[in-house]
């Protein structure tokens, strides 16, 4: 066995090979289940008690050689095949990537803001995270009010006298603007906002508005038809017609829903429009005299009106989309619909 073993050292200090093919049947030849040195381990179950110390070093030994070696062979194989092999051709042409698209959401989104933006209105963004006087106490929302109850709002922090929260509107976004722009005021104010409510085909608990405010002297109702009727007309078409009913709002007087006529079943009644032909669009109002005085504006000389619209809910009636969720769900093919909308 002595001899043996000195012999398998000898050949694999000697032993070459330059394929993979190659290395896998040196491999085979001494660590197979038929190999050199798998045949020793088999023979060393008979030597004598007394020698098994010497030769099971010299096979462990002898085995931690092959190992390496195979190993150190097949790092050569492997490099020498990757140096032969063709070099890439720079000039064919890459694999296609599709393109993507902007969200049905943030299409409409910048179509709300280009068509007010042609009436002169600029744009005005805010936290998300905000407190409780901005979301609510500047806005005609006394501590106990009622209408609190209406938000489902989330909190982030409670317990003291201005908690944080997830703003349920962005008319905060209106209150920061009245109090740090000059007279007069004409903005747009787009943003994410947040209420606890139930996922359902017009509901979510995560949408989009764009509220819109108007503060200059002599702002009149007429004022805010007129806008509020050149808007559907430039979003939905010439031929949209307008409805305003009386509503509430703590932060407008007087207050009104406005409805657009369905272009989804052309005023027969269907699912969306719930039978009547009409769908609500958004709300609005002139300026509540307590909300210019919370901003430090003289209610006796300047008037305004304010408005606030679904996003989604805008989307859904363009498109005839039939269920708000479909825009939260990524759903590829319902995207991919809109890779050619035009923002515009």
């Amino acid at each position: 066995m002595k001899d043996t073993i000195e012999k398998i050292f000898q050949d694999l200090s000697q032993l070459k090979a330059a394929t993979q093919k190659e290395v896998e049947e040196a491999r085979i030849r001494f660590l197979g289940k038929k190999g050199e040195i798998t045949a020793l381990m088999e023979q060393f179950r008979s030597v004598a008690p007394e020698l098994k110390r010497e030769y099971g070093q010299k096979l462990n030994e002898l085995k931690k050689e092959a190992l390496a070696r195979i190993e150190e062979l097949k790092a050569q194989a492997c490099q020498a095949a990757s140096s032969d092999a063709p070099a890439e051709d720079l000039t064919m042409p890459g694999d296609v990537v599709p393109m993507g698209s902007r969200h049905p959401v943030s299409i409409v989104r910048q179509q709300i803001v280009d068509i007010f933006r042609k009436f002169g209105y600029d744009v005005a963004e805010g936290p998300e995270i905000e407190d409780d006087y901005h979301v609510f106490e500047a806005l005609n929302f006394p501590p106990n009010h009622p209408a609190r109850e209406m938000q489902d709002t989330f909190f982030v922090s409670s317990g003291h006298l201005n908690p944080l929260l997830l703003r349920t509107h962005t008319s905060s976004v209106q209150v920061r603007t009245m109090e740090t722009q000059p007279l007069p005021i004409r903005v747009v104010c787009p943003g994410r906002v947040f209420r606890n409510e139930a996922i359902s085909a017009r509901a979510h608990c995560i949408f989009h508005q764009v509220e819109g405010l108007y503060i200059d002297k002599d702002v009149t109702f007429a004022d805010l038809k007129q806008a509020i009727l050149l808007f559907a007309r430039e979003m939905f078409g010439p031929e949209t017609q307008i409805r305003m009913r009386p509503s509430y709002f703590p932060f407008t007087e007087p207050s009104a829903e406005v409805d657009v006529s369905c272009n989804i079943c052309k005023g027969k009644g269907c699912n969306i429009c719930k039978g009547t032909g009409w769908l609500e669009i958004m709300g609005c109002g002139m300026v509540d005299p307590n909300v210019l005085k919370a901003s430090g504006i003289d209610p006796e000389q300047y008037s305004g009106f304010a408005f606030g619209m679904g996003v989604e809910r805008i989307a859904m009636l363009k498109w005839q989309v039939n269920d708000l969720r479909h825009y939260f769900e990524n759903d590829m093919r319902f995207l991919a619909q809109f890779a050619t909308a035009t923002e515009v």
